[in-house]
């Protein structure tokens, strides 16, 4: 892979257990991690929960030979952006990794504002009537998602392909599970609500 990627014009680091790719993936600046599950000692579900706990907000590809429902939506949920079961194309994950990256550079403006919301894109903090709300990287995006886009409703499959970058299987519910715990944080301390949820399409913020 650090071969044929870098034919392609990529600068490739290479960390062979977790504990030091956990390690790279804190100390450097890199634009995209690319974690195996199989590694190791600890597991790359391991790194990216300890990497999103201390809010790096860098870019993850799961690879791995693991390919259950189940198993796809941990990866999501632990904050990877994208997941690619083994044997894969080395074709698809140059494709895939080239779209994590576009979407990376896409720099919007910095500051959303709607109805009490207020979201810093550059720092990953978003507000509500002043209070911090202490989001999740995956819930601010999905948060940012709903506000650039309110009033308009969105269906769980869109909603999945902007946050995560991928199609879901429809009998998954992670997009559920995460407006969930959205609301918890961004609705049930107040009295007005904003996240509604569109009986058969999807979801919708508006006052």
């Amino acid at each position: 892979m650090r071969k044929g990627l870098s034919e392609h014009g990529y600068v490739v680091d290479v960390a062979v257990t977790a504990e030091d790719g956990l390690c790279m993936a804190q100390s450097s600046e890199y634009d995209l991690l690319i974690v195996d599950v199989m590694l190791p000692g600890r597991d790359g579900w391991w790194v990216v929960t300890n990497l999103r706990s201390d809010r790096k907000q860098t870019p993850v590809l799961f690879l791995t030979a693991r390919d259950s429902v189940s198993d796809r939506v941990k990866g999501l949920e632990l904050g990877a952006d994208d997941y690619l079961v083994k044997p894969f194309s080395f074709l698809e994950l140059v494709a895939r990794i080239r779209t994590l990256l576009r979407r990376g550079q896409i720099r919007r403006e910095d500051h959303i504002r709607f109805a009490g919301l207020e979201l810093h894109n550059s720092s990953y903090k978003a507000f509500r009537d002043g209070k911090p709300l202490n989001l999740t990287p995956k819930e601010f995006n999905l948060l940012a998602l709903l506000v650039r886009n309110a009033g308009e409703a969105l269906s769980r499959t869109s909603i999945a392909e902007q946050v995560w970058d991928m199609n879901f299987d429809c009998g998954t519910n992670v997009v559920d599970v995460h407006v969930r715990r959205l609301r918890i944080k961004v609705d049930d301390p107040f009295q007005i609500k904003l996240i509604h949820t569109i009986r058969g399409v999807g979801y919708v913020l508006e006052e």
